[in-house]
């Protein structure tokens, strides 16, 4: 399996599996802000060491930051202690299944565990059949590359799956296990269907969703969603608390948690 390399030049040839290390020159793209891509990590689950080995080397050239693993096990625990900004994830590990480990990952709700659920994630295969990409997109794969791959053109969409990943983030949508919200458009979903809010209502959610376990006192959510400057009548507080979380239900998790005495919180860190 030959892997043209377009970024970054290896003193030899990886050992192992003939992996060529062709130079070449860096287009604009190896360029695009460097400086950004020095501060996000990029972790490698491949149990073939060539092939692991030929990626964090080449991605460090190229300015990430690189942590590689071996199996869906320690590519799950590398995960919640490294924080990665993005995954290359082989489907066809020795020891567990990368399909599995999508599945773990999108399944998480970002609360129990220290895995963010919309982490980024490309899927690395010698699969090329279209009924094996479309199984990696329905799991929640970010983009599917099949081997051989050139790793220019594989550092392309690296680049490009992190920068959708960017646009995301700036427009401040937040999920909370299976509940989203989007300032941009005001939309609410819990467990996939809609779910209509008042004004009031959505400014409360939206305040407590930005750190859903922290307990916020009664206050300062007045302060913020209804603007008082002193401590006001904390049953409009309540009242818009207790339409909220009639509206968040059924579910299996808690919504809108009312801390006797101090405030709420959006929900137990279950």
């Amino acid at each position: 399996m030959a892997l043209a390399v377009g970024a970054a030049e290896l003193a030899a040839e990886v050992p192992g599996r003939g992996l060529s290390a062709t130079p070449g020159p860096r287009n604009s793209a190896d360029a695009l802000r460097p400086g950004m891509d020095e501060q996000r990590l990029i972790l490698v689950v491949e149990d073939d060491d060539a092939t692991r080995t030929f990626l964090l080397e080449n991605l460090k050239a190229d300015g990430f930051r690189v942590a590689g693993a071996s199996s869906a096990g320690e590519g799950l625990r590398a995960i919640e202690v490294r924080r990665p900004s993005l995954v290359l994830l082989d489907l066809a590990l020795e020891a567990g299944s990368g399909l599995d480990l999508l599945d773990r990952v999108r399944a998480s709700d970002g609360l129990a565990s220290r895995i963010d659920p919309e982490l980024p994630v490309i899927v690395l295969t010698g699969r090329v059949g279209e009924a094996d990409r479309v199984r990696s997109f329905a799991r929640g794969a970010d983009d599917h590359v099949c081997k051989p791959f050139l790793y220019a053109e594989l550092l392309g969409r690296v680049r490009a799956v992190l920068r959708r990943a960017e646009g995301r983030r700036r427009q401040g949508l937040l999920r909370v296990g299976d509940l989203t919200v989007d300032p941009s458009t005001r939309a609410v979903r819990l467990g996939g269907h809609k779910v209509e809010l008042a004004a009031k209502e959505f400014a409360l959610l939206h305040a407590l969703a930005e750190e859903p376990t922290r307990v916020y006192g009664k206050q300062e959510l007045l302060r913020d969603v209804w603007g008082y400057l002193s401590m006001g009548n904390t049953r409009t507080l309540d009242a818009h608390a207790c339409r909220l979380r009639k509206k968040l239900r059924p579910s299996s998790r808690p919504w809108v948690v009312n801390v006797r005495g101090v405030g709420y919180k959006l929900t137990e860190a279950l």
